[in-house]
């Protein structure tokens, strides 16, 4: 996964398994199956990890072990007509299902290695971004009862409290990882690295009972704000 946009190749298999993922997914809906089964199906067949597409770079897999469902259902849904695109915005944007699959049948139809590193994604950095939010909504909090107005100096207040260092520190930690020169500002492809690498640095860095009680309180912000919508698969 660490290979450079220039360099991203994919083997004869995996792009003729993908091929395959593309026509499983426009035959379903061509035979009147629902779409959101049918795109779940033809994700357990797709086989590359990441892929340049129509001069966009995409990484469906971070660290070889965290699917970006969200993303691999974004490529299959393009050039395919038909879709009702309030529930594929709904589900592409705001990660709510057109229907209502249990988890079984989620995993089921996704597949066992896919539903594990779709999970993986899921507390890795969904829920690592939850908790960011969280926590800096309790550092707001706290200023705002001291009557200090310094919203800058939240998010840094934040990942001080998560994970013992600053944001600028663990930024060049990450790149010096993954080889890579530092940047100070990133982009959504490289933020989602960024927030899984800081799930396993805190879990590297934080007793069990605290890695327990923030991921607690991850899942409560986005229960809060998911409401009643809330993915049944989760």
């Amino acid at each position: 996964m660490g290979k450079t946009r220039s360099t991203v190749v994919a083997s004869s298999e995996q792009r003729a398994k993908d091929a395959e993922a593309v026509r499983h997914f426009k035959q379903s809906l061509e035979d009147g199956k629902s779409w959101y089964p049918a795109l779940l199906e033809s994700m357990a067949l797709w086989a590359s990890p990441e892929e340049v597409h129509g001069g966009r770079h995409y990484r469906y897999l971070i660290d070889g072990e965290a699917f970006d469902w969200l993303l691999l259902a974004e490529r299959l849904c393009q050039g395919v007509e038909g879709l009702p695109e309030e529930d594929k915005e709904a589900l592409l944007y705001s990660s709510r299902p057109p229907v209502e699959v249990s988890r079984d049948t989620f995993r089921r139809l996704l597949g066992p290695s896919k539903y594990r590193a779709y999970l993986n994604y899921f507390y890795g950095v969904v829920v690592e971004e939850a908790l960011l939010s969280e926590v800096e909504a309790e550092v707001r909090k706290e200023q705002l009862v001291r009557g200090v107005r310094a919203e800058l100096a939240v998010t840094e207040e934040a990942y001080r409290r998560l994970y013992g260092e600053g944001q600028e520190d663990l930024l060049r930690l990450f790149f010096k990882d993954k080889s890579r020169r530092y940047k100070k500002t990133i982009g959504l492809e490289e933020w989602k690295e960024f927030a899984y690498w800081l799930f396993k640095y805190r879990l590297r860095h934080s007793e069990r009972a605290r890695v327990a009680s923030d991921t607690r309180k991850g899942l409560s912000w986005l229960h809060r704000q998911w409401g009643e919508r809330r993915p049944p698969f989760l």
